[in-house]
């Protein structure tokens, strides 16, 4: 509940920090995606599965964190001008966790079921994962710096577009090797989704820098 001894500063500091929870819960998620992908490369079935537990606890855990955001802004109330903004923040940093779900259980499906794919293309898998965790820190770092003033957080946002740009291109490059492969075609169909997952991340990173970019200019 809001006092009436709140004042729009002291409200947005709670806005501010219900998001970078969220995104803290998002960016440890993201990090298993990486050690996930090393098992894959590796054929490691049992860390993968355990890494595959921790990730779907990790998913709702941020589910849990981005209700506390809506019920925080809920009460908050018309006092903070810019909730929207916190709001679709934190949906679109969220989404991240969800894609990084999927990820892991399509991994993991392929795994189990001994398909095999070529040891070059586990390792631009991996390159691509470290390309999309990146991003992901990078928008964590433009979240806290928004405290310190615009210019900073300006600075940091367009970290992330730079690092969604080399997501891009290795997302390309590796979804050419992959159709050019003799992969069967269900782990293509699978690689194809995996591949399409790791972007949208990154896509989501930077939507979310985006408005964090408005954010800045209110805090």
């Amino acid at each position: 509940m809001v006092l009436p001894s709140e004042t729009e500063e002291r409200v947005k500091r709670r806005a501010l920090n219900a998001c970078q929870d969220n995104l803290r819960k998002v960016v440890d998620v993201s990090r298993k995606i990486p050690q996930l992908v090393e098992c894959f490369a590796s054929g490691d079935k049992e860390n993968a599965r355990k890494l595959f537990s921790e990730i779907k606890a990790g998913e709702e855990e941020v589910v849990k964190a981005r209700r506390m955001v809506s019920q925080e802004l809920a009460e908050i109330g018309a006092i903070l001008f810019a909730r929207e903004d916190f709001l679709r923040f934190t949906n679109l940093s969220s989404e991240i966790a969800d894609f990084s779900e999927g990820i892991a259980y399509y991994l993991v499906e392929i795994m189990e079921h001994n398909w095999v794919v070529p040891p070059e293309i586990k390792k631009d898998i991996l390159k691509l994962s470290l390309a999309v965790l990146d991003s992901v820190l990078k928008l964590r770092e433009t979240m806290l710096v928004l405290n310190y003033g615009s210019q900073k957080a300006l600075e940091r946002a367009q970290d992330v577009e730079i690092a969604e740009r080399i997501v891009d291109a290795q997302y390309r490059a590796l979804a050419i090797k992959i159709l050019s492969s003799k992969l069967d075609i269900p782990v293509l169909m699978l690689m194809r989704d995996v591949l399409q997952l790791l972007e949208n991340s990154a896509d989501k990173a930077e939507d979310a820098a985006d408005v964090a970019r408005l954010l800045s200019f209110i805090m």
